[in-house]
């Protein structure tokens, strides 16, 4: 049972990780750390994350619906029947891995969406000048995509906005509602698995669920405000903060 230190805790970080999914991405980020501080598995904890973070990304969805279009020439539809296959996948693929594994497998999932995060623009530039990129691929990206953010979800939003700009040559602001969008359908087709397989602590759950709404909403409103600059800025330093606490947790 949580005292009222630890659902202030749970809230805040709900309310921190609904903020940065709807700016950038990376709300697993702010909590998932919190969850395990409150003593929770990190399995568990993922899971509880994931289910947590899904109404505010939905919330932060509806706020860009107007700014909603295609990727690359693909319907929105498509993408999103993708990511939700996807999203099964790597939620069952979680529910199948040990919780020592997942330990250990943490650290190098958040150390990859760090450098996807520094690298992707220049990555972008240096292959858009070199070759041409069909859907079939980005059929295949996205599915990739989806399983990730159904097993982990830890900065699938930084990766499908780093996807996105590789294969469709996208300006990152203009990715926002599409990003957002997608992370809540793969968060929506993890919840199935996690749910039915009891995996969510609903104690932690509710308030950090609460906190997500709100800081979904206020993301999705401050986002529209502020450059890319600052939200890269803060990103990356929540990254690389998070990554190093994982790698020490692990193997420290």
């Amino acid at each position: 049972m949580l005292d009222l230190s630890d659902l202030i805790l749970a809230a805040v970080a709900g309310t921190l990780g609904g903020a940065m999914n709807a700016l950038a991405g990376g709300g697993t980020f702010a909590t998932l750390p919190a969850l395990i501080a409150l003593g929770l598995p990190s399995n568990i904890a993922n899971a509880t994350s994931n289910v947590a973070l899904l109404p505010g990304a939905g919330a932060s969805a509806w706020a860009y619906r107007d700014e909603l279009a295609p990727v690359g020439g693909m319907p929105v539809r498509v993408l999103a029947g993708i990511t939700f296959a996807g999203g099964l996948v790597g939620s069952t693929l979680l529910v199948l891995t040990p919780t020592r594994a997942f330990d250990l497998i943490i650290p190098w999932l958040l150390l990859f969406a760090l450098v996807v995060m520094i690298f992707g623009k220049r990555a972008s530039d240096w292959l858009h000048a070199r070759v041409t990129i069909g859907p079939r691929t980005l059929v295949t990206a996205q599915s990739l995509l989806g399983v990730y953010g159904g097993y982990f979800g830890g900065g699938v939003g930084l990766i499908t906005t780093a996807v996105y700009g590789l294969l469709a040559a996208a300006d990152p602001r203009s990715l926002f509602s599409i990003r957002t969008l997608m992370l809540a359908v793969a968060n929506f087709a993890a919840a199935f698995i996690f749910i039915g397989m009891g995996m969510v602590r609903w104690t932690a759950c509710l308030p950090m669920l609460l906190g997500g709404i709100l800081g979904g909403w206020l993301g999705a409103w401050v986002g529209k405000k502020l450059s890319h600059r600052l939200v890269r800025i803060w990103t990356l330093l929540v990254t690389a903060g998070t990554t190093i606490v994982f790698f020490m947790r692990a193997y420290g």
